[in-house]
């Protein structure tokens, strides 16, 4: 049995286990169109369609696949919006973004992982705008957004980006300290926002700024 078999074969499983959790077919078609396992390190491919986390290196994983869809349904993106997501990482939450018809803006404070994602992203036909700098102050040069999302803990949500939406946009955020609830705020004036909370837990890598772990570089765009 290939390699390639073990891998498709795995990839159908997880799709049928996330359309049992309740993902939309939309957003499985999203997941089916993207190779999971180009995101991950070499040693862990026979790994990519667990459900599960992965290290991607730097102290920074991929997220769980089910975690990603969630997150995804939560941010109901349509083909065209203008997406900006906080914390690149593998790039895997990027192109699944893509793979919806978004334009996506993506920062990522860890150059390394940055490159690694736009030489992933582009060899898969994908070409968002990578950013290294730091996501808690959002891109307001190309604010505002229909969608935000934060792919990292944030302590409180992140008003700051929330006021880079459009009105009618969304945020989804995971929120907390040792495990999370997921937020989905949505702009509905210039001044107001609807908030929902979910009640599943997550759990993230935290979501680190520019001057409290290690300095961001300036923000820096490009294809």
């Amino acid at each position: 049995m290939s390699h390639r078999f073990i891998l498709e074969e795995s990839k159908q499983e997880l799709l049928a286990s996330l359309e049992r959790r309740g993902i939309e077919q939309r957003v499985l078609n999203a997941i089916a169109q993207v190779p999971r396992e180009r995101f991950v390190p070499p040693a862990l491919l026979h790994r990519a369609y667990e459900d599960t986390s992965l290290p991607i290196g730097h102290g920074q994983t991929i997220s769980q696949p089910y975690t990603v869809a969630y997150m995804t349904q939560l941010l109901n993106v349509e083909p065209g919006h203008r997406v900006l997501e906080v914390g690149t990482g593998s790039g895997y939450q990027t192109a699944i973004l893509c793979a919806l018809g978004a334009t996506v803006w993506s920062i990522e404070r860890i150059g390394e992982l940055s490159q690694q994602a736009r030489r992933v992203l582009n060899s898969i036909g994908y070409s968002p705008t990578l950013i290294v700098g730091d996501g808690w102050e959002g891109y307001p040069q190309a604010a505002p957004f229909d969608r935000i999302i934060v792919t990292a803990a944030a302590p409180e949500i992140p008003m700051q980006l929330a006021r880079q939406l459009a009105v009618g946009g969304i945020l989804v955020v995971p929120v907390g300290q040792n495990d999370q609830h997921m937020y989905q705020l949505r702009r509905v004036s210039e001044n107001e926002f609807d908030v929902f909370s979910s009640a599943q837990r997550f759990r993230f890598v935290p979501f680190i700024r520019a001057g409290h772990d290690e300095a961001a570089s300036t923000p820096r765009a490009g294809n």
